[in-house]
């Protein structure tokens, strides 16, 4: 009898697995953390055969903590950090170079070298030119392996995101694949004929033997022959995609914001994509049934990361938890605004060049108000992205679902309600991420019966509605702005 579903979660830090039952529930999980290198200032890389070798681990580890049989897995999902690059031997499966993390900043003078066809990228990709994105850092492997392009020509080397990776050493070599929004991330796909692009491939000289074959998001790609198993791989979505299908955002204006590290606010717009011109990316949501759904993307740099900061840095909390508690004994934030631009300010401003700033202090600021301050911060750099995304969407936006550590504090939660004055849901799975490709492998399969079994299967556990009045969040929100201006004018 198959009683669950496999969600494999390959992340920036960690490996994880998770069962999934017939009701969308946790069963059991696993997880084993990644080690990140750091070869010179900018570069993040990663042991692509040690990202291989945690998801072996995690795999094997939720079975037998789950004491889960084999032939009881109905089929698996996959979900991964997006953008990070990985080109390996098509003959022998041996990386010719590290996996370059999605957060690496190396290819960077690649992509100012090819600044003046940011409009021409941004019309077929729906991004905006920067080595985030796995064009750049396809481009700098090749550069910097000896032979590396002209094996690239001859059909020796692959190229993969995550996804593709795992996918291809699970399957024994049988494929070489990836799904419509791990894809889109590249900045080599265009969006709108959903093909790769062949201006891009030569603009970038990325040679078209090395790229992945690109399906929909719900697909079968093949068996677990890494395993010996008769079970498929049926699912695949990029992690901030998969918790938008996760959250079962599945009408456009249903919007969704992870609270990570980072923030992820992701706002489906239906089948037809809309180009933003302040800073938003256009991204595939997903593709099922032939059809395409669209989605617009806000990226926050910093937003739980603001709260390790407190406990690693200044030192003033020693765990996360405390922050609810001291922020709790003020009123309010005294007047103190924090920009948290550790690594420069993201949607909708795109300014590498600000740095962190706390303003407004006097004598009679404490602790207390900064812990507020930059538990709001988070709230007030989402709300950014969110106002350009109603202003640009033209689709109210009434309710937003959020999941993400950040989300266990009870007064980010309710601020962020109070300033966006509409309700935020909690969900009872925080697991959206492996969720949602969960979802999209059951449905390929038949453990979920449609769309409508899925939605049934989600549940709330939380939801916070507006208590402040509009007339006080104009006063914080003007406060907030002109934080913001003053933090971008500082420029050493």
């Amino acid at each position: 009898m198959k009683k669950y579903i496999l969600s494999i979660d390959q992340g920036t830090t960690s490996s994880r697995a998770i069962l999934f039952n017939k009701k969308g529930e946790i069963v059991c999980s696993a997880s084993k953390e990644i080690k990140l290198v750091y070869p010179q200032e900018g570069y993040v890389e990663a042991d692509a055969l040690a990202i291989w070798s945690s998801v072996v681990d995690v795999i094997n580890n939720v079975l037998i903590k789950g004491n889960a049989k084999w032939e009881e897995i109905d089929s698996v999902g996959i979900t991964n950090q997006r953008e990070t690059t990985v080109v390996w031997e098509k003959k022998t499966g041996k990386p010719i170079y590290n996996a370059i993390i999605w957060q690496s900043r190396q290819s960077l003078s690649i992509c100012e070298k090819l600044s003046k066809k940011e409009t021409i990228i941004h019309n077929k990709t729906g991004l905006l030119i920067n080595p985030y994105f796995s064009a750049s850092k396809l481009r700098f492997i090749l550069d910097h392996v000896k032979g590396a392009q002209e094996r690239a020509e001859k059909g020796e080397l692959l190229f993969g995101t995550i996804d593709t990776w795992v996918i291809w050493k699970l399957t024994n070599g049988k494929t070489h694949a990836t799904d419509t929004t791990n894809a889109s991330r590249t900045m080599l796909f265009n969006i709108f004929d959903l093909k790769w692009d062949k201006d891009l491939l030569k603009m970038f000289n990325i040679p078209s033997k090395m790229l992945p074959s690109v399906y929909s998001s719900k697909h079968d790609y093949g068996k677990l022959e890494y395993f010996s198993k008769n079970i498929h791989i049926l699912g695949v979505a990029g992690d901030q995609q998969a918790s938008l299908f996760g959250h079962t955002c599945f009408k456009p204006g249903d919007c969704k914001n992870t609270y990570g590290t980072g923030c992820f606010m992701l706002m489906n717009t239906g089948e037809k994509p809309i180009l933003s011109r302040k800073g938003l990316l256009t991204t595939i949501a997903w593709t099922l049934e032939g059809k395409t759904t669209y989605a617009l993307e806000g990226s926050v740099f910093i937003g739980g990361a603001a709260i390790q900061w407190l406990r690693d840095g200044i030192k003033i909390i020693k765990e996360a938890p405390e922050c609810d508690a001291l922020a709790s004994k003020v009123k309010d934030n005294g007047g103190v605004y924090f920009v948290p631009a550790f690594v420069g300010l993201g949607t909708p401003y795109w300014d590498d060049d600000v740095r962190g700033s706390i303003f407004g202090i006097t004598r009679g600021t404490s602790n207390n108000h900064i812990v507020l301050a930059t538990l709001q911060s988070i709230a007030f750099q989402s709300k950014d992205v969110f106002d350009v995304m109603m202003d640009e969407s033209q689709i109210e936006i009434k309710c937003l679902q959020v999941d993400g550590g950040a989300t266990n504090s009870n007064v980010l939660m309710q601020f962020q309600s109070d300033i966006l004055q509409i309700d935020i849901t909690k969900p009872c799975c925080l697991e959206s991420t492996a969720l949602g490709v969960c979802y999209l492998a059951g449905l390929e399969s038949g453990f979920f019966k449609g769309i409508d079994h899925i939605k049934e299967c989600h549940s709330f556990q939380k939801t916070f509605t507006p208590k402040m009045s509009k007339k006080e969040t104009m006063k914080l929100t003007n406060g907030w702005k002109k934080a913001i201006e003053s933090a971008r004018a500082f420029k050493l």
